[in-house]
């Protein structure tokens, strides 16, 4: 059976649609950068999850080349997760889709290195000829944070965040979005595939105490 971390991780990946609380250790990933409205059909979002997946499944796939990762193991590839953000605004408007700034995640084994990341980048650049040089290494440290499974269209998401911020209000904590910690979503449906109403989406956001 391969590694499937949204199962062995439940306490990340499969919160209940009530807020708690989390402290998510150092984790890396691949990111990719960009801006603007993710509902654009030729935008910058919509490629930039086409070069994760195509690194992501490079990666998943070195057991079959020469590229031997020291400690590898089978596993299934992590959802697609974001960090979300728009300049000068301490959360997000949803209303201003144009405006928003993201990083796009795969979280990667912890035995995956940055040299591995860059193997793949080449391997995947000569196999399709397409130019993953946006793909990064990257290491982040979430730390203290509220959660909540969503469910629903993301539209609706300002309600579910309303909720986590009552409950965090009343354990004693307040909102640390910074230039460093952002608004956070993991997708554990595919949106091509599964109606609005039943969409789920955990929604992360930092904190700390007040």
């Amino acid at each position: 059976m391969a590694f499937d971390y949204k199962k062995e991780y439940k306490e990340f990946y499969l919160p209940k649609n009530k807020p708690s609380i989390v402290t998510v250790p150092p984790m890396n990933y691949l990111a990719v950068r960009g801006k603007g409205d993710p509902n654009r059909e030729d935008g910058e979002y919509k490629q930039s999850i086409s070069l994760l997946y195509g690194i992501a499944f490079t990666i998943k796939m070195s057991k079959k080349t020469d590229h031997r990762i020291e400690g590898y193991f089978d596993y299934v590839v992590p959802p697609l997760e974001g960090f979300w953000w728009q300049e000068g605004l301490a959360d997000v408007d949803y209303a201003r889709k144009e405006d928003f700034q993201w990083i796009s995640l795969i979280r990667l084994p912890d035995f995956v290195t940055k040299k591995d990341v860059d193997w793949a980048i080449n391997e995947a650049e000569k196999k399709k000829k397409t130019d993953f040089s946006k793909v990064e290494f990257f290491p982040y440290e979430e730390g203290l944070s509220v959660q909540c499974m969503h469910i629903g269209p993301y539209d609706e998401e300002p309600q579910t965040v309303e909720g986590m911020h009552e409950y965090m209000a009343a354990e004693g904590y307040v909102l640390d979005i910074t230039d460093k910690r952002y608004h956070h979503e993991i997708y554990l449906s595919d949106a091509r595939k599964v109606a609005p109403e039943k969409l789920k989406t955990v929604i992360r956001h930092p904190i700390k105490k007040r």
